[in-house]
């Protein structure tokens, strides 16, 4: 597989992407120092959709609350390792349809640029699972210490297409302790979660946070995410911030217990929205536009 490596001119971050494997980011460097949690790699990821790195979640992040779901006059039945699906523990499908993909076309690509797009529309395989012929454009750029990450959507046929996609961005600073990890979060609402990590429709309000992650376990939702959001894990004298700075509503923590990884992940919906609504539409004629960048102070 061929690796896209991205540098920015103004300091020694590198970033490397893979078209051919879903678009996934694989590594940010800072010095060489790298700053994405690498779990079982890059070619677990292909085999098993077994997540690390930067991966997009697409056509919908975290999972569905079952194998069906309708929305816009759609209605779809999924069945696990089925055109895309992947299931959860429970049986949930999860994550979307696009990991490890391998027919992204590349449309552009300089020293620290580069954008790829899928063509929804005139894959069958892509159709049966979220049926909205579309465009999906991903496109990234590495600039000033920071690494946008511009995700747009366009419809080719008459339908609107729900928006309910995020990423998964695996933070690490692996030259600190995980108990010194300090982690900072903006004014948010909680989304009470059940035990298959579905919202239950419960929630509270919870204010902006700094606390040290420590063995702390996070898997939690939320939403009211305003636009140009921070949330921040630092350590060391370095500063990693996610900025959720368009169409991202929503968000989840996720800080497995044991493992020395922190995700701030960024959603244009909350968890199961294609079931339980709360999502926007891209129109035809127009387009939908998602982007967040992960800067390193």
């Amino acid at each position: 597989m061929h690796i896209v490596t991205l540098r920015d001119t103004s300091s020694d971050l590198e970033a490397q992407f893979v078209p051919e494997a879903g678009m996934i980011g694989v590594s940010l460097t800072d010095s060489g120092v790298e700053l994405l949690g690498q779990r079982r790699g890059l070619d677990a990821y292909v085999a098993d959709g077994k997540t690390m790195g930067i991966p997009i979640l697409y056509p919908w992040a975290n999972r569905l609350g079952a194998n069906t779901y309708t929305v816009e006059g759609a209605t779809v039945t999924l069945s696990a390792g089925q055109h895309g699906v992947r299931t959860d523990p429970n049986g949930l499908p999860i994550h979307g349809v696009l990991a490890a993909y391998p027919h992204w076309r590349v449309t552009h690509e300089t020293a620290n640029e580069l954008a790829a797009e899928v063509d929804f529309g005139g894959d069958r395989e892509l159709l049966a699972s979220f049926p909205f012929p579309h465009r999906l454009a991903l496109a990234v750029t590495l600039f000033e210490r920071s690494l946008r990450v511009r995700t747009s959507v366009a419809p080719t046929g008459n339908q609107p297409v729900p928006l309910c996609f995020g990423f998964h961005p695996y933070l690490q600073l692996p030259d600190v302790p995980r108990e010194q990890w300090v982690i900072d979060t903006p004014p948010l609402r909680h989304l009470k979660l059940d035990a298959r990590g579905l919202p239950t429709g419960e929630t509270a309000p919870r204010p902006a946070m700094t606390e040290a992650l420590d063995d702390n376990a996070f898997d939690d939702g939320y939403d009211e995410v305003a636009e140009g959001a921070v949330f921040a894990v630092s350590g060391g004298g370095r500063r990693i911030e996610v900025h959720f700075e368009q169409g991202y509503p929503a968000a989840q923590i996720f800080a497995p217990a044991g493992e020395d990884v922190v995700c701030f992940e960024p959603m244009t919906a909350p968890t199961d929205a294609l079931r339980g609504g709360g999502y926007r539409c891209a129109h035809p004629g127009d387009w939908g536009v998602a982007q967040f960048s992960i800067r390193v102070a």
